[in-house]
């Protein structure tokens, strides 16, 4: 039997392979097919391999009974629909979590299937040096309101790119040095990607610095910081200094 982690990341590589034969095939409401398909394969699987586990998916209906879990998956089987659904867009991502109590998040994937690109927590990858000039990742559609306020105070480029999943693998991969969000998101959006980054040692935690937690009854899970752990408590800072922390 594979791992949790390597089961994580096999769901997340075919899954991604399904969405873009989907693409490929120029499938009508594309977006929506890709969410469809995505999920019931990623269900079947899931039903197949771990039986007795539990699953939070973004599209199917929540069973609260999840709560009271040993073991629960989180998933988004398609995050970024929009950038998915415009043709050449790669900022798109699969994201597969696997929650244990006691533990939190024991296991995870993202593919960015656009890419040829899958990072689970069993082998991420060392993010490379940085360069001197910071370079701050944030939604092009819901940018936080603190964020040029704390991009000014860290003299940081700002960036945008689509997909929670995407963002963060861009971190990981030293394109950028933080990903800032708190426009509002649930936890499949940071489930995956908060395993994965961390897994790689880097940090990631509410834009109070408090811990992410997930499993929660309303799994609303609103703000995010992930960057690299020496640039933690210069961006904490900002984010408290500008006011951000009032909105």
């Amino acid at each position: 039997m594979a791992t949790d982690a390597r089961l994580a990341a096999e769901l997340a590589v075919t899954a991604g392979d399904l969405l873009l034969d989907l693409r490929n095939q120029g499938a009508d409401d594309l977006g929506k097919a890709g969410d469809f398909a995505s999920n019931e394969l990623l269900l079947a699987r899931l039903a197949a391999e771990r039986p007795d586990d539990m699953v939070l998916s973004e599209e199917s209906v929540d069973d609260p009974a999840r709560v009271d879990a040993e073991r629960v998956w989180i998933v988004d089987p398609l995050d970024g629909t929009r950038e998915y659904a415009k043709p050449g867009r790669p900022d798109w991502a699969v994201h597969v979590a696997l929650w244990q109590r006691g533990k939190g998040l024991v296991a995870a994937a993202v593919s960015q299937p656009a890419l040829g690109e899958v990072y689970a927590t069993d082998n991420p990858p060392t993010p490379p040096p940085r360069p001197a000039r910071l370079r701050i990742l944030v939604s092009a559609s819901r940018p936080p309101k603190f964020t040029e306020p704390v991009a000014e105070a860290l003299d940081a480029d700002v960036l945008t790119m689509g997909s929670a999943g995407a963002k963060a693998m861009a971190v990981l991969r030293g394109e950028a040095d933080a990903y800032l969000h708190a426009g509002g998101q649930w936890e499949w959006d940071s489930a995956a990607p908060v395993g994965v980054v961390t897994a790689a040692g880097l940090h990631a935690s509410r834009v109070d610095g408090s811990p992410l937690r997930y499993n929660r009854p309303h799994p609303y899970l609103p703000d995010l910081v992930i960057c690299r752990v020496e640039l933690a408590d210069k961006l904490l800072t900002a984010i408290r200094l500008s006011g951000g922390l009032e909105d």
